[in-house]
């Protein structure tokens, strides 16, 4: 194993760390009392301000001009894509569990892939091999999200009784994670959280054509700082209590600059360098990764029970994940397959063209 592969493998365990720990951070946060439309406003800003400096130096002289017409889109995919999903991924986080919320994170390639087949920008061959470990894909991931819905199951308690942070408002006395929330309270925040899923595949079908007319970094910062103004006029439509909107030196005010600068800025670099060196499929590939960090971290520093429920829905999702990207590259070996008969042939074609000519020079 080379150098290079090992800085690979190092920079996908450091992302799905980061992202383990944002889970329970955000969790953390909503539980202590903060409202979720606020700290999605609070998380857009503090990635804006770290991301606008950094685009100014980086992309000064060297972007492509955004035209109004492309702003406008802009606005309209930050609005769906980066305000909504957050809002409805923090409002679900609301009702359910960090684990659970990190079961879902598998969801998202698959979704993905299930609005580019609708789109016609992924193919679907049902009469193939290839297309039937898709769909098997697909429906583990439904599965997956109706298991985590509405199976529970029995609860496995963490051996960490001395909990770092304590329980706040938006839970009750009890400690033992998922058992303080009713069911309809638990299967609403799945909805929330898979809904947010979809918005986020939507996003990802349509970004190809805005990157192509500006850079990954300038479109980012631009709806990232859409989205800051739009998540403040949905969080003070929604929230009237000035309390929720009080930052202090308290673990709120870490939260929103852990999200903003290490998870939007630091961790969307290294998901590009990732992705320049070993490609989109090895990225995805280690999303799973996530489930079993933040199962980890939640259950020795939140003292949250896992249940049996999560556990078969994350086993499911997961499968479903890696069922639609083995099937997408057995596609791809099909594909290659097809055309490399074909270059032999013309060859041939070439050889025995030149032949006669051969002859006639002679």
């Amino acid at each position: 194993m080379g150098n290079g592969s090992i800085k690979a493998y190092a920079a996908v365990v450091l992302i799905r760390i980061m992202y383990s720990v944002m889970q329970v951070v955000s969790k953390v946060a909503l539980d202590q009392g903060m409202s979720p439309l606020v700290f999605i406003f609070y998380r857009h800003t503090a990635a804006a301000l770290v991301l606008i400096p950094i685009a100014f130096v980086l992309e000064r002289g060297k972007a492509k001009r955004v035209t109004l017409k492309n702003a406008g889109k802009m606005f309209i995919h930050a609005l769906y894509g980066v305000t909504g999903c957050g809002d409805l991924f923090n409002l679900g986080l609301n009702y359910a569990s960090a684990t659970s919320s990190s079961a879902l994170y598998n969801v998202q390639p698959v979704v993905t892939f299930i609005l580019a087949v609708i789109f016609g920008l992924e193919s679907m061959k049902l009469k193939r091999f290839h297309g039937h470990v898709k769909s098997a894909g697909i429906l583990f991931c439904i599965g997956g999200v109706i298991v985590l819905a509405f199976y529970e199951g029995p609860m496995f308690k963490s051996f960490n009784h001395h909990h770092l942070f304590q329980q706040g408002s938006s839970s009750s006395s009890s400690s033992a994670g998922d058992t303080h929330y009713s069911k309809k309270q638990w299967a609403l925040g799945i909805f929330l959280m898979t809904l947010s899923n979809v918005l986020a595949g939507l996003w990802n079908v349509f970004q190809g054509p805005l990157i192509e007319d500006t850079s990954k970094l300038m479109n980012t910062t631009i709806q990232i700082s859409f989205a800051s103004v739009q998540a403040f006029v949905v969080a003070v439509a929604a929230e009237r209590d000035f309390s929720k909107w009080k930052l202090g030196w308290n673990f709120g005010l870490a939260a929103i600059i852990y999200n903003g600068v290490i998870v939007t800025a630091l961790s969307y670099y290294m998901q590009i360098w990732t992705i320049a060196k070993r490609g989109p499929v090895f990225l995805a590939m280690s999303m799973p990764l996530t489930l079993i960090f933040t199962i980890i971290i939640s259950s020795f520093i939140l003292g949250e029970a896992v249940s049996l429920g999560s556990i078969v829905a994350g086993i499911l999702l997961i499968g479903g994940l890696f069922n639609v990207l083995w099937g997408k590259n057995l596609e791809e070996h099909d594909e290659l397959n097809k055309i490399g008969p074909a270059i032999p042939d013309l060859e041939m074609q070439d050889k025995e063209a030149q032949v006669p000519n051969d002859r006639a020079t002679n």
